[in-house]
């Protein structure tokens, strides 16, 4: 005869219809539970492609030889009069002017700034002369130095009648190619008249 564990006595002592029901129900949930497919992953974030890297910054033009074929600075004259006598002044829009002509009627002067503390000469290139005039710092803010010229200097004369610009160049500064416009002789005019 053969003798039975103490285990599986105990064991069919416990399969009742109740338990027996109840452990029915839980291998029904496991099995259930083992049709429900697993929680889906989170999808990768969506690929950033890097963004292309940035174009090369232009190289600059080279300079002709004739400074007749450089391209204007970039700029434009306006003309104002005030206390002192009137001034044109070219440069860009909402920046400090690059370069002035301002007529000083009591002092019955006409000066040519240039901004920059360089108190080199500068050199006037128009299509009928070239000419170096000394200059001295204005002591303004920011800095400018100035050439004092008369109101009869042929110099005027020949910037504001250049064909169509006359350049500016000073030791250490890139060279100002300004457009010969009527601003500059109405500053002349202002002052000799």
């Amino acid at each position: 005869m053969r003798t039975q564990s103490p285990c599986s006595v105990g064991l069919r002592s416990l399969a009742s219809p109740i338990v027996l029901a109840r452990l029915a129900g839980l291998a029904t949930l496991a099995t259930i539970a083992g049709c429900v497919p697993p929680p889906r992953a989170e999808a990768p974030p969506p690929r950033t492609e890097a963004a292309p890297p940035p174009a090369p910054a232009p190289r600059p033009v080279p300079i002709a030889a004739d400074w007749r074929d450089w391209p204007y600075s970039p700029g434009t004259w306006v003309y104002r009069r005030d206390a002192r006598g009137s001034i044109a002044l070219f440069g860009p829009a909402n920046a400090d002017a690059a370069l002035t002509v301002r007529c000083d009627t009591g002092a019955r002067q006409i000066y040519l700034s240039r901004a920059g503390s360089t108190a080199t000469p500068l050199t006037i290139r128009t299509s009928s002369v070239t000419r170096a005039v000394p200059v001295q710092p204005t002591g303004s803010t920011p800095a400018y130095v100035a050439a004092a010229l008369m109101p009869n200097d042929s110099l005027l004369e020949a910037m504001g009648f250049s064909r169509g610009r006359f350049v500016v160049q000073q030791a250490g500064l890139p060279p100002l190619v300004v457009p010969a416009w009527a601003e500059i002789e109405r500053v002349t005019e202002d002052c000799r008249g």
